[in-house]
């Protein structure tokens, strides 16, 4: 009987051949990382074209003389206005108006009584606005109507000729959702 074990110079064939196997399964890991970093792109693309339209009010000085922030009622429609406001003592405070498809003039903290500490506030499709944190929908006619838990902290708002009003004061005392 002869004995079939591989010859050194077959182990050596064997081997030498490795390097082309290898060279194969290159171009699958080149092309998976290129769908990784596609799809990694697009996130980002998304992500930064969704942001919606921000109004900045710097101070209660750039509002007027009694503190109130003033709205032009043609400037909110379906799609939630969002206004970043500087407090008094230069925080930071985001809240967005709207009015809703009942007809109903609306404005809420971008933050509610659940989420408010990761900061991520809202964002909207269609009447609906939704929790970036926990992902919960809130329709736009709930709000103001409905308060506590993931809902958006609501505003009290009034009309004024054309204009939403929402007072300074009712900022400064809310500052501590942001």
């Amino acid at each position: 009987m002869q004995n079939q074990s591989p010859t050194r110079e077959q182990k050596r064939a064997q081997f030498s051949q490795s390097p082309k196997a290898k060279s194969k399964t290159t171009p699958a890991l080149i092309a998976v990382a290129l769908v990784v970093l596609a799809v990694a792109a697009y996130l980002v693309i998304r992500a930064t074209s969704d942001k919606p339209e921000t109004t900045t009010v710097t101070s209660v000085a750039s509002a007027q003389a009694a503190g109130d922030i003033r709205i032009p009622l043609s400037d909110l429609s379906g799609k939630a206005k969002f206004v970043d406001y500087t407090l008094a003592d230069n925080k930071q405070l985001r809240f967005f108006a709207l009015k809703s498809s009942d007809g109903v003039y609306r404005a809420a903290l971008d933050a509610c009584d659940t989420c408010y500490h990761a900061k991520k506030g809202y964002h909207q499709e269609g009447d609906d606005m939704i929790c970036n944190n926990c992902g919960l929908h809130f329709h736009s006619a709930q709000i103001n109507e409905v308060h506590g838990g993931c809902n958006p902290v609501g505003l009290p708002r009034s009309i004024e000729g054309d204009y939403l009003v929402i007072k300074a004061t009712d900022l400064e005392s809310r500052k501590q959702y942001f």
